[in-house]
């Protein structure tokens, strides 16, 4: 059984006001503000997903009939696309550089939920190249000091105290016993 998801991606329906299609999705959601214009950032955000034909088309109706025009996408057909990253940009190879010669991260804000990171400081973890060693050196453990001038060794093979077993008890003489 097919199972699809609802995205949107902020784009509109043909002749649909951007005021009036978030409010809208404000009261379809019950979402204040602040959620909606995550809805319309450009990126794409999966609205409801693990849907059959059927419902998948009741959402896809309801939210086109707001102002969204949505997209409907067979979940288990999708494919994985395989994107190319462009080189970091001239800041990110400044901020290494820096990161490098202090220890430190500087990261520079993608959007206004990361520009609250700003200021934190944390450690750059890199990544090491392959087969590296990950963990770090032990410090050589010293001997105890230990005085074991009274102890010996025994000869190979002799008794070194252990418990010897109790003799076996001969069987009883049952030969004087008859069977009726």
């Amino acid at each position: 059984m097919a199972r699809y998801e609802i995205a949107f991606s902020g784009e509109l329906v043909p002749g649909a006001q951007l005021q009036v299609v978030q409010a809208n999705l404000a009261k379809l959601f019950q979402a204040d503000a602040q959620r909606i214009a995550q809805l319309f950032s450009g990126r794409r955000v999966v609205i409801k997903n693990n849907l059959d034909e059927a419902g998948a088309e009741k959402y896809r109706s309801t939210l086109e009939r707001a102002g969204a025009r949505v997209e409907v996408v067979d979940a288990d057909a999708q494919v994985v696309e395989e994107i190319e990253l462009a080189p970091p940009p001239l800041a990110a190879q400044v901020n290494q550089a820096s990161a490098q010669s202090t220890g430190r991260l500087v990261v520079a804000p993608r959007d206004e939920y990361m520009a609250a990171f700003v200021n934190v400081d944390a450690p750059d973890f890199g990544v090491a190249v392959l087969g590296a060693d990950l963990q770090d050196g032990k410090a050589p453990v010293a001997a105890p000091d230990l005085d074991l001038s009274a102890f010996s060794l025994a000869p190979v093979g002799s008794d070194m105290g252990q418990a010897k077993p109790a003799p076996t008890a001969p069987a009883p003489d049952t030969s004087h016993l008859k069977l009726l």
